[in-house]
């Protein structure tokens, strides 16, 4: 099977949750790990800094490096990637990991949340992507992954949240339009949902205790990722995938370890049912 050995991978929203899990799994190949994000020194409730997940890289065989990125501003995005570029002598995979969230209704959404939905959703994803294909063109086997989901107009998905659902739709339809523009480049460019919700700070913060009970460790989303960057970046652009449906096409039928509370049902992800 096909690794990530040598390869420089970037990842956006890096200090916990999925974008650590995708760090940590590109690390045990060897892989080289641009770890990003806001959280330098640690917070009261929330675990992970750019710095601890950066040892953490190391210690599972990978070599990191910690770049302090707050993905709305447009020249610290420059800046990280060109010290990306310096650090490691190129880019082979972008993973758009960081991600906002208020699932609030239109009359409870003030302009600062749709603000910051949209900068660190749709935008930092069309920027990070417009600072990292430059480098990515370079690489043998590029690829950009954003963890979004398959594009779907049922009103269902957008009434309830209507800010949440755009920006998380603009975030796929970067990868739909880019995946065609840059296919002549061989660049892959590609989204990943979850079929269940995941045990992240977003599902701790923002659902019942029960959903986070009925979900499953980010493991899965990191491992279905792996499937999808060791892939050839010529032969696989311009999908949505979902990460149980690529975890069983390459021959995984036991799903129950990656399960928060074995054994209870499990909760669906918002915009898959």
């Amino acid at each position: 099977m096909a690794d990530l050995r040598g390869k420089t991978v970037f990842i956006t929203g890096a200090t916990r949750g999925i974008g650590r899990e995708i760090a940590l799994r590109c690390a045990r190949d060897g892989a080289s790990v641009v770890i990003t994000g806001k959280t330098v020194e640690p917070h009261a409730r929330l675990g992970g800094t750019i710095r601890s997940v950066a040892a953490e890289v190391e210690q599972a065989g990978g070599k990191a490096l910690a770049i302090r990125l707050d993905v709305r501003d447009e020249d610290a995005i420059k800046d990280a990637v060109w010290q990306a570029e310096q650090h490691f002598g190129g880019i082979d995979v972008l993973v758009n990991n960081a991600s906002a969230i208020s699932l609030t209704p239109t009359l409870d959404t003030p302009a600062k949340k749709l603000d910051l939905m949209w900068q660190v959703n749709m935008r930092a994803t069309f920027l990070v992507s417009q600072a990292c294909i430059p480098f990515l063109k370079k690489s043998a086997n590029p690829h950009i992954l954003t963890l979004s989901p398959p594009l779907n107009l049922d009103a269902k998905w957008f009434a309830p949240h209507v800010a949440y659902s755009i920006s998380k739709y603009g975030m796929s339809l970067c990868a739909l339009g880019m995946a065609r523009e840059f296919a002549a480049d061989g660049i892959a460019v590609n989204c990943l949902w979850p079929r269940t919700t995941i045990a992240t700070a977003a599902i701790e913060f923002n659902f019942p205790e029960a959903i986070l009970r009925a979900s499953r460790k980010p493991a899965i989303v990191a491992d279905a990722a792996h499937h999808i960057l060791t892939r050839d970046s010529r032969a696989c652009s311009g999908n949505f995938f979902v990460d149980e449906d690529v975890l069983r096409e390459a021959g995984m039928a036991d799903f129950e370890p990656y399960a928060v509370a074995p054994g209870t049902p499990l909760f669906n992800d918002l915009f898959l049912g």
